[in-house]
């Protein structure tokens, strides 16, 4: 594990969730981006909100879906326009004011996602980064969880620890008593 990551990012962990969990009893949706790795991820987050993070909670699903994921929609705007606009063309489809984007970008510079955070905002939509320190990206987003490294592998460890600590914490005060 990175050192200081949980020092450094917890607190923006913490506001994440709330912002969802804003998002979601207000009948908001969650709109997940990313590439590579980042785009596994982004399928993983949806899947905590959609099916469950924490298997001993009988919960109902939570709207949130991967932008990664529908391959004609992929490569026809990547064919037909330009792969930069691949998820800010779905944002636009499919988000509104009081939804949420959440971006991952291990590098913090990906055209796309910088695209489609700057189209979240234009929305009305709230927007959370996960990225390294000091990422352009996180210039654009209300919240950025930066993880002070620019080892790859390592920055994408603490993206899937930090991920599965707001899908716990958005279960934990929707559905749990206390």
């Amino acid at each position: 594990m990175i050192p200081n990551f949980e020092k450094h990012s917890s607190g923006k962990i913490e506001a994440a969730a709330k912002a969802l969990v804003v998002s979601f009893i207000s009948g908001g949706k969650t709109l997940i981006c990313g590439n590579g790795g980042s785009a596994a991820d982004s399928q993983h987050f949806a899947a905590e909100f959609v099916n469950a993070f924490s298997r001993d909670l009988d919960r109902k699903a939570l709207p949130a879906m991967a932008l990664s994921t529908d391959t004609s929609i992929l490569t026809s705007i990547s064919n037909d326009f330009a792969f930069e606009n691949v998820f800010s063309r779905q944002v636009e489809a499919y988000g509104k004011s009081g939804d949420v984007l959440i971006a991952l970008s291990t590098s913090g510079v990906s055209k796309n996602c910088l695209n489609a955070v700057k189209v979240a905002r234009m929305l009305g939509m709230f927007t959370i980064v996960f990225t390294k320190h000091s990422a352009e990206i996180s210039q654009y987003s209300d919240i950025s969880i930066e993880v002070p490294s620019n080892n790859t592998q390592h920055i994408q460890e603490c993206h899937v620890l930090a991920y599965h600590v707001v899908a716990e914490l958005v279960e934990d005060e929707m559905f749990r008593e206390n």
